[in-house]
């Protein structure tokens, strides 16, 4: 189990990532709410708490929000399908950690500690720092217990998935089949009947353009439109209301000293006796006489403890260093070292110390005292803190009330505008149904555009955007849906119909003369230069043209074969020659077993969890279309 952890550290931080973020947004409140209320899952009488559910709905705006930009809109998460989705992903998640609880695939404690302090970023010069791993776990809202419970939880899931996943199974045979299917080459020319050649034999009358448009009238509609005003209350605008005073960051610098600090380190070195906590009495007694020798001699010759260490101690990490363990904070090591640690004077050598470990004779090297830097160098750090905290506060205080005025006083933006300190703004013309224009969300422009708004002229609801961001309107000035005049379209109707028939004759065109091709006949067709083209490298032919190319029967040369052009006309191709792999490197077949092995193996998982599912007792809320922007 530990050399899972040992070997594959960057996934171990991976890992850690992905457990830190979710706090990140929600705090360590959101693991423990999983009581109170109707939990929508159930696994095993496990509950999946609405608290979970709302966070990894979060999280994952917070992804799409990322990846979009300026084009997301959060609103798609109201649909009923996207949470059931995402429920169903948390079910699975919990499902697997069950299994693997149940199967024992879990850390010790000792594991969890060692790699946790082989941690990057929670050393300090090269050794695990207690303070900066609590540091940025309190900053993450945590504590270290419930971090390490998530940890343990997270890594055996981990392993169990990749006891299948790394596991999948691929012959040779079908390995060296599958190469050759892939990198098979066919020689093709191509030849193009564009649309655009057949433009000067197309016709259509005016008739035609009028019951065209007579028959598509909404092709020809100008959408809804609405010229608006809005106010934005975000938590990030308050910052800037914010007024801090000394004293206020004074006190906070005083009661959060050990955010900034140093603690107090120190250096130690020891010789371990080594015997398993559930060893056998009699192992203990000889260990334990085995290291009161040891000590005698140590209390004889003081200055021989790293001579001493390098002989006897059965420390692998340490003995080789005459037992230097280098410096660390309290609570680095095993309570009773911890403790007899930070008891001794430098250059005092303790009494036997008994751990899970066995037993320990310790000396005090170097003692590094705690610093704290003056408040002025972290001043600033400490405003933007307070600022934020008390945005974030003053925000939730008054979004009720930004939301109750913009209500109660519907005629008006004004008042909501003036109690939060934001001003009025407008935009120009916007259409129905638009999406992509930032702060307009769909949810926004739903609001915006329902009878209740435009009609009554009355201010949309306050409307969550973002985190922490609500958006509230009105409309200004409305211009419903109307059928542009039959003038104004007349001539791009009659250029649609054009090209639809331009593209009809070449289409009849080119089948002809694929059926002319396929009976031996010869054509007149401006063939471009042979390429060799693969399953993977199309040279150019889209994907429905090259997959007829490589289903065609090529037991006679050479093969015709063709199709509509998507962009108008037809396409013919010629396979003049096939070309065979000849030989198969064993880099090359390393790569496709790997990837062959690695399809398998999520196979193998995904069949795992659905039998898995079936032996399991799971509820699951169902979603309504009534819940959308609940």
């Amino acid at each position: 189990m530990f050399d899972f952890v040992h070997e594959k550290k960057r996934v171990v931080q991976i890992v850690l990532l992905l457990i830190i973020l979710p706090f990140a947004f929600w705090g360590v409140d959101s693991y423990r709410r999983s009581g109170g209320g109707e939990a929508p899952a159930t696994v095993n009488g496990e509950r999946i708490s609405q608290q979970e559910l709302d966070n990894s709905l979060r999280q994952q705006q917070d992804r799409m929000r990322e990846l979009m930009g300026a084009n997301f809109d959060p609103s798609i998460f109201d649909n009923p399908e996207v949470k059931r989705t995402i429920l169903e992903n948390l079910v699975g998640q919990r499902l697997l950690g069950i299994q693997a609880r149940n199967a024992g695939l879990t850390l010790s404690d000792e594991q969890l500690a060692q790699m946790i302090a082989g941690i990057e970023s929670f050393q300090k010069d090269g050794r695990f720092d207690k303070q900066r791993y609590e540091t940025a776990l309190k900053s993450q809202n945590m504590t270290p217990q419930i971090f390490e419970s998530r940890v343990k939880q997270e890594l055996g899931t981990r392993l169990l998935v990749e006891t299948y996943t790394q596991n999948g199974y691929a012959s040779q045979v079908a390995v060296d089949n599958l190469i050759r299917l892939n990198e098979q080459q066919r020689v093709v020319s191509v030849a193009q009947l564009s649309a655009e050649s057949f433009l000067k034999q197309a016709k259509v009358e005016d008739a035609e353009v009028k019951e065209y448009f007579d028959k598509n009238q909404k092709e020809f509609q100008s959408p809804e439109r609405v010229r608006a005003e809005y106010v934005i209350f975000s938590a990030a605008t308050l910052q800037g209301q914010v007024a801090l005073d000394q004293a206020e960051i004074k006190k906070y610098y005083e009661e959060h000293q050990s955010e900034f600090g140093t603690p107090e380190q120190r250096k130690a070195a020891h010789i371990l006796i080594a015997v398993a906590a559930n060893a056998p009495e009699a192992d203990k007694q000889a260990a334990k006489a085995k290291a009161e020798e040891i000590l005698q001699q140590v209390k004889h010759a003081p200055t021989k403890f790293a001579e001493l260490a390098k002989q006897y101690s059965q420390d692998p990490g340490s003995a080789a260093n005459g037992g230097d363990l280098g410096f660390f904070g309290r609570g680095m090591m095993v309570k009773p070292f911890d403790d007899a640690v930070f008891k001794l004077m430098v250059g005092e050598v303790s009494a036997l110390v008994q751990s899970d470990f066995g037993y320990h004779i310790i000396k005090l090297l170097a003692v590094k005292d705690g610093k704290t830097p003056p408040l002025d160098s972290v001043k600033a750090t400490i405003a933007q803190r307070l600022k934020a905290q008390k945005s974030e506060d003053r925000f939730t205080e008054l979004a009720e009330k930004f939301s109750n005025t913009v209500y109660e006083q519907s005629d008006s933006l004004k008042p909501a505008a003036e109690l939060v300190k934001s001003p009025v703004q407008q935009v120009a013309w916007l259409t129905k149904g638009q999406i992509g224009v930032a702060p307009w969300t769909e949810k926004a422009l739903q609001a915006l555009f329902s009878d209740e708004v435009v009609k009554n002229k009355r201010n949309t609801a306050a409307i969550e955007i973002a985190p922490n961001t609500l958006l509230a309107a009105r409309v200004l000035e409305h211009k419903p849906a109307s059928t542009l005049p039959f003038a104004d379209v007349a001539g791009a109707i009659r250029q649609k119909l054009l090209r639809q028939q331009a593209h009809d004759l070449a289409a009849k065109q080119g089948q002809a003369l694929l059926a002319q091709l396929q009976h031996g006949e010869k054509v007149t067709a401006e063939w471009k230069p042979a390429q060799a083209v693969t399953r993977s490298q199309h040279g150019g032919m889209d994907n429905d043209m090259a997959r007829q190319v490589f289903t065609a029967s090529v037991s006679g040369l050479p093969v015709y074969v063709g199709k509509e052009n998507m962009q108008g006309g037809y396409v013919l191709a010629r396979i003049d020659a096939v070309k065979e792999l000849e030989t198969i490197d064993e880099a090359k077949r390393a790569r496709y077993l790997q990837q062959l092995r690695k399809m398998t193996g999520d196979e193998l998982l995904q069949a795992y969890l659905a039998d898995a599912k079936k032996n399991a007792s799971i509820k699951m809320r169902s979603f309504s279309a009534e819940e959308q922007g609940k």
